[in-house]
């Protein structure tokens, strides 16, 4: 007789689809804070291929313009769980929003970095979307600039000009404001309105002191010795205008207007000057335009903007916006970098931001999106009919993995079992020796790495009942010395042992499989009373409020909805692995039986009984 042993797919399959759901929910990937669960990787570009910053830059605030897009979707409508990294995902950056439009979707975001790499790629990241209800607002407009900055005015808000930076500084008067300006709002210059900057000890200048002053300005018509901004004290004074369309600085009485670089009429531009001991140099565009061997005169006087003290000056007549001081000299690659960072068409490639990444792992899973809501939604009922169910899942994979595992070990066994039966010819009893230890072993014919799996067989138990008879029976002929054999009545009354044997092992094979029925019919029952029992409760408190609407009623009815998704979970799995054990135990009957009748044949054929009087 040969005894198949059926491949055991079954496992193999459950474990690779296990494995592929474990690579499917976990990422190894570091992530800032567990309750954010989206991001998107910001690089800043400063190579040949975008920005083409070569010369150091340092620490910057980088502008950042978030449009539909590139739009943070999923963060809240005011943007509060937004949070901003450095590249080690653990430092976090000092931001704050300067304008926000839900209509049309725009935002600019002002990010502190603490370094950017010239001729290379930095790396920060945007977080938002938390789990964390209680997420509030992390901007920090005052530490999103470094303690060199003196003063930064966005002219975004409504009234006199205020400080962005922690020395709180403020115009006097407030400008025309010009809502469409280049970043955000912006202050629209009519040349005679000038608006003054009260002095405070932080804009203090000293003599040959380092400073950096930079502006996007607009000049919508040129004219002579037209002032961009200007401070005088005594016989001291710095002028930053445009003559026509020709930008200068004079100090002193000292004037440079630049070579090659001009203005465009109507055309944003990025102004910048730097000092720096003796010398003060004209930046347009990022690039150097002109430069006096002189430095900035020491002064606390009052600064004007399109204007200055003198009688008969003449203001630009034009817009300005993104007005910053600084107390020190920035070098040339921090302004190049300023001019390409917040322009428009050049930020495009100079600042980038990556693919939507999200933190794929079951609790976010379980806590965001379109789960969450049902999840949230759940009524007391419905949790207790998915406890339920939960309960009947655990019992039901137990049941098929315990099951699974002992059916593959019965037969293993049979299968070593069966090996040695084929080489019986002729005394039953030999593969069960009176010693102990040497049936363990089938008298020493099986290996000791096969003794453990042996004890699993269930034909083997059959077998063991079988020799056991058959000695008891024996045992007068074997102390006179006599083989008379074995009657009828004898091998039917063995058979009927074997048979009791059989169905002892049956019952142990099928042990629990019941449960599997259970859950099978009683799984999809239990979810469908507990979605009508949801539903009923949804209407119940839609009467109740007597309003109804698509977003009162949905939630409650998806979340009555989730019982039945459970019980079909529960069912279907237990549908699968109880067809696939019933055909395994099914096989490993049909074994006993085959065996059974072989061994009575053998039985009978062997211990044909001698000199019977019957």
């Amino acid at each position: 007789m040969a005894i198949t042993r059926t491949k055991t797919l079954f496992p193999q399959l459950l474990i690779a689809l296990l494995a592929l759901c474990a690579s499917a929910f976990a990422e190894k990937q570091t992530w800032w804070n567990e309750e954010w669960t989206t991001r998107k990787a910001i690089t800043i570009d400063t190579s040949a291929a975008a920005g083409n910053v070569t010369e150091p830059i340092g620490g910057a605030t980088v502008l950042l313009r978030l449009f539909e897009g590139n739009w943070p979707l999923g963060a809240k409508e005011d943007l509060s769980d937004l949070r901003f990294v450095a590249e080690d995902d653990k430092t976090v950056l000092p931001f704050h929003v300067e304008k926000l439009d839900l209509t049309l979707m725009e935002a600019l975001v002002w990010v502190k970095l603490p370094d950017v790499k010239p001729n290379a790629k930095t790396v920060f990241w945007m977080y938002f979307i938390s789990l964390d209800q209680k997420a509030t607002r992390a901007e920090d407009m005052k530490g999103s600039y470094d303690s060199d900055a003196t003063l930064v005015f966005h002219f975004s808000e409504s009234g006199n000009p205020s400080d962005s930076t922690k020395n709180n500084n403020a115009g006097e008067l407030p400008p025309t404001p010009s809502g469409g300006s280049f970043i955000g709002g912006g202050a629209s210059l009519n040349g005679k309105d000038a608006v003054p900057i009260t002095p405070t000890p932080s804009i203090l200048w000293t003599d040959n002191g380092p400073l950096t002053i930079s502006a996007w300005v607009k000049v919508a018509i040129g004219k002579p010795d037209a002032i961009i901004l200007s401070r005088r004290e005594g016989t001291k004074s710095f002028v930053l205008g445009a003559n026509g369309m020709t930008p200068y600085i004079e100090i002193g009485g000292q004037r440079a207007e630049a070579k090659n670089q001009q203005l465009t009429a109507n055309t944003w531009a990025h102004v910048a000057v730097v000092c720096e001991g003796a010398k003060t140099t004209l930046y347009i565009n990022g690039e150097q335009a002109t430069a006096l061997g002189v430095g900035m005169p020491g002064m606390n006087s009052v600064i004007t903007i399109s204007g200055d003290t003198q009688p008969g000056a003449v203001g630009i007549t034009g817009e300005i916006d993104e007005l910053q001081m600084h107390k020190v000299a920035r070098p040339a690659g921090w302004v190049l970098f300023a001019a390409n960072g917040q322009s428009g068409d050049k930020a495009q490639n100079f600042v980038k931001l990556g693919d939507l990444e999200i933190r794929k792992d079951w609790l976010s899973w379980l806590k965001t999106g379109d789960f969450a809501i049902i999840v949230k939604n759940l009524t007391v009922d419905g949790w207790i009919v998915i406890v339920i169910l939960a309960v009947m899942f655990v019992i039901s994979w137990y049941v098929m993995f315990s099951k699974v595992r002992y059916l593959n070990g019965v037969a293993k066994g049979n299968e070593i079992f069966m090996k040695q039966w084929r080489n019986v010819a002729s005394d039953l009893t030999m593969l069960d020796d009176e010693d102990v230890e040497q049936s363990k072993t089938l008298g020493g014919r099986v290996t000791k790495e096969n003794v453990k799996p042996l004890r699993k067989s269930s034909v083997y138990r059959i077998y063991h009942i079988g020799v056991e008879e058959i000695r008891h029976r024996m045992k007068s002929d074997r102390d006179q010395g006599v083989r008379r054999g074995l009657a009828g009545r004898s091998i039917q009354a063995i058979r009927a042992a074997l048979d009791g044997g059989l169905v002892r092992e049956t019952q142990k094979i099928s042990s629990l499989v019941v449960l599997l029925t259970i859950c099978i019919s009683g799984g999809p029952f239990l979810g469908l009373l507990g979605t009508v029992v949801g539903v009923m409760t949804t209407f119940a408190g839609v009467a109740a409020a007597g309003e109804v609407n698509v977003n009162a009623i949905a939630p409650g009815i998806a979340a009555a909805l989730l019982a039945t998704v459970a019980g079909l979970a529960v069912a279907i799995p237990a549908l699968f692995g109880y067809n696939y054990i019933l055909s395994r135990v099914k096989d490993a009957k049909d074994d006993m039986h085959i065996f059974i009748d072989e061994f009575v044949t053998k039985m009978a054929e062997f211990y044909k009984e001698k000199n019977s009087n019957e």
